[in-house]
């Protein structure tokens, strides 16, 4: 009795078929990549962080601002706070 049959021209297990052609269907799918994006701001921002330099100015103001936080002093401008918020409650209610 013959177990192999020498004639057969592509002997290939059904098996190893569907595995195969499994994996053309992942790397056809798996082709897609992900996307970052930076913002310019963002980029510039970083770009202050790394070399050190901050505005004067704008340091300047923090320091006070901190100041007169510990102090007690600080006064916020209710109208300026009412006036930048508007904007997110009006969105919020129209949803």
């Amino acid at each position: 009795m013959k177990i192999n049959e020498t004639g057969r021209i592509n002997p290939i297990n059904p098996y190893q078929r569907n595995v195969e052609a499994q994996r053309q269907d992942q790397t056809k799918k798996s082709t897609r990549k992900d996307e970052v994006s930076i913002s310019d701001e963002a980029i510039k921002l970083l770009q202050a962080q790394k070399s050190g330099t901050i505005d004067a100015a704008r340091a300047d103001k923090i320091q006070s601002l901190k100041q007169q936080v510990s102090a007690g002093t600080y006064q916020v401008d209710a109208a300026k706070l009412a006036e930048t918020l508007a904007p997110y409650f009006k969105q919020s209610s129209e949803n």
